[in-house]
């Protein structure tokens, strides 16, 4: 064993020169924190200094207790000193846990010393350790469970015991290794096996935490099959003193909701919310009956406990099913609700965006009959039929429709003024760009309108996927034109992008001939032979003053004169105007270009 590295365990035990770093783990749906992760560090600057090695040698030597319980105490002492909020989630290491000198109490005489909430703390299980003794194991957590704490099993799916473990501990949270969320978007495997993971949680009531994301595009789909809470450098990195302000979040998830091109704002699921009294689980199946029969509309009932958190959902027809049945009230009638009641319901919170819950609606197959619960704050707040849910998106997707080009179904003016409208409102900087095809005319005059159609498919195809990875909003104003609003400091790049993209894919809609020439000869209006280019593009850019732009089509006519300015050039070409505010005299949006 290396000498130089025992004496170093040796002072960072002796001297406690441990630090703390905190990284945020955010609920998606509440859009708010739920908690940290503490994350230990040997002594700054030592051989120790990585969690590996620390950890490591002490485990060899035997005093993985003695440090762990250190850890702890610099964890709980930082968290209470920058009055962080949530919950405090510590890793706690099975061998420390079973380890016969292990003080016992010792967690909780900390949270009372340094006045920190037992409610608060979240003690992480490690899945990576093999644990011979489990029945130990669960007296240990047991213990932990009453003395207040709640219990958190990490890097689930990675180690050697998995779902014996989660079923024997019944956590609080169960936290996704990284391996199975890296790329989940790309592979069918890991996608099947974080809704596997999903639909255990539901059936346990345990929440599930998707740790190890890095990638915008793995954030959007857990939060499309349900996993409403995440970890990872995406959101935030590990450091000492952690952002805790909501607008991290409110940012990155505008973010995400723009990668994807999308003209319609969701609505959160609150709207529909309707006022319905719950039942306590405590309240037997002959009252809720007696409910149901007062009622004769009433078709569910909400079950919550003590707290007013949702536990499951009673049905009026399952109720009367069983009642229906021989000896049924004999059987049931003091029996309590939770015998009978479903489960396993969709719980939302009021904050959650439609679409977002209609995913969950579609992929869990949910009888189109029955109601979701809404929450506040994880406390009921009403129900919300899932008939009237997919009636309004089903309008939504109508109403919409309806203003989408018909040749490229990309948002059109109606849609375009809504997204710029919506950003002058919240005094959100942009920017807004004015695409236009040049010489489509004679294009189409030459190769035909199916031509002419495909073309335009193409520019729609190059600009959505040119954007896709961006904060940006792409609409069809009409024929070759287009428009793309930008939240990011990257419009310039990706306009320069289209143009590269377009002009190298479109030079497939010519002869060889003409792609060689550079050109075509053609007759204008005039009767005169003259050489036309090929297809290229004239971007107008603007940046709009949000002090002096009121409503949107100041903001489009600032941009059709920069516009104008880029057909000047006899060659694709990206004009950024410098003006930023309107003159006095707007264009209206419908009639641009």
């Amino acid at each position: 064993m290396d000498p130089s590295r025992t004496l170093v365990l040796n002072t960072i035990i002796k001297e406690k020169a441990v630090f703390t770093l905190f990284q945020p783990i955010y609920d998606l749906a509440k859009r708010q924190i739920l908690g940290f992760e503490a994350l230990s560090r040997g002594m700054s600057g030592s051989l120790l200094e990585s969690p590996d090695k620390l950890f490591a040698i002490a485990s060899k030597q035997e005093r993985l207790s003695e440090l762990e319980i250190i850890c702890r105490e610099a964890a709980i002492k930082q968290f209470v000193s920058l009055n962080l909020p949530g919950k405090l989630f510590l890793n706690v290491s099975p061998k420390a846990l079973l380890d016969p000198s292990h003080p016992k109490g010792e967690t909780r005489h900390l949270t009372e010393v340094y006045g920190l909430d037992p409610k608060r703390v979240v003690i992480e299980v490690t899945e990576q350790d093999k644990v011979d003794d489990a029945n130990l194991l669960l007296t240990t957590i047991t213990h932990y469970r009453e003395l207040g704490f709640q219990i958190a099993i990490d890097d689930l799916g990675a180690g050697y015991s998995g779902l014996r473990k989660w079923s024997e501990l019944c956590p609080d949270y169960v936290k996704v290794d990284r391996y199975f969320i890296d790329h989940c978007d790309q592979s069918v495997v890991k996608r099947e096996f974080l809704k596997s993971i999903i639909e255990l949680a539901k059936a346990t009531s345990t929440q599930v935490i998707a740790e190890g994301i890095e990638r915008v595009e793995e954030l959007k789909l857990i939060e499309q099959l349900g996993i409403v809470n995440a970890q990872g450098f995406l959101l935030a990195k590990p450091t000492r003193k952690p952002p805790t302000e909501l607008a991290l979040l409110k940012s990155l998830h505008s973010e995400v909701r723009s990668s994807v091109n999308q003209f319609e704002q969701s609505m959160a699921i609150g709207w529909l919310a309707k006022e319905a009294n719950a039942i306590h689980e405590c309240t037997q199946c002959i009252d809720a009956h007696r409910l149901f029969e007062q009622d004769r509309k009433l078709t569910s009932l909400a079950v919550v406990n003590d707290a007013r958190e949702p536990v499951g959902l009673l049905h009026r027809d399952q109720l009367t099913e069983v009642f229906a049945a021989p000896y049924g009230h004999a059987l049931f009638d003091k029996k309590s609700v939770i015998k009978l009641m479903d489960k396993q319901p969709l719980v939302v919170d009021e904050q959650q965006e439609l679409d977002t819950v209609s995913k969950q609606i579609t992929d869990h197959e949910f009888d189109i009959r029955r109601h979701i619960i809404i929450t506040r704050d994880g406390r009921y707040l009403g129900l919300a039929p899932l008939r009237d849910i997919l009636k309004h998106i089903t309008e939504e997707k109508i109403r919409h429709a309806q203003h989408a080009n018909p040749l490229t179904m990309l948002p059109g003016n109606v849609a375009i003024n809504e997204a710029i409208e919506q950003r002058l409102r919240s005094h959100h900087d942009f920017s807004l760009a004015y695409i236009d095809l040049n010489h489509f005319k004679q294009f189409n005059d030459l190769y035909g309108y199916a031509s002419g159609d495909s073309v335009i498919k193409l520019l729609a195809e190059v600009t959505v996927d040119v954007c896709a990875q961006s904060s940006s909003f792409v609409g069809h104003i009409g024929g070759d034109d287009f428009m793309v609003v930008f939240d990011n400091n990257d419009a310039e790049v990706l306009c320069h992008e289209i143009i590269t993209q377009f002009e190298l894919k479109s030079k497939a809609f010519f002869t060889p001939e003409h792609v060689s020439a550079g050109g075509y000869w053609a007759t204008n209006r005039e009767g005169q032979k003259q050489f036309v280019p090929l297809l290229t593009l004239s971007i107008g850019l603007v940046r709009p003053d949000l002090q002096h732009c009121i409503n949107s089509h100041q903001v489009a006519a600032l941009a059709t004169d920069a516009k104008k300015e880029a057909k000047r050039y006899r060659n694709s070409y990206l004009f950024v105007c410098n003006r930023r505010k309107p003159t006095v005299s707007t264009v209206r949006l419908e009639n641009a270009g």
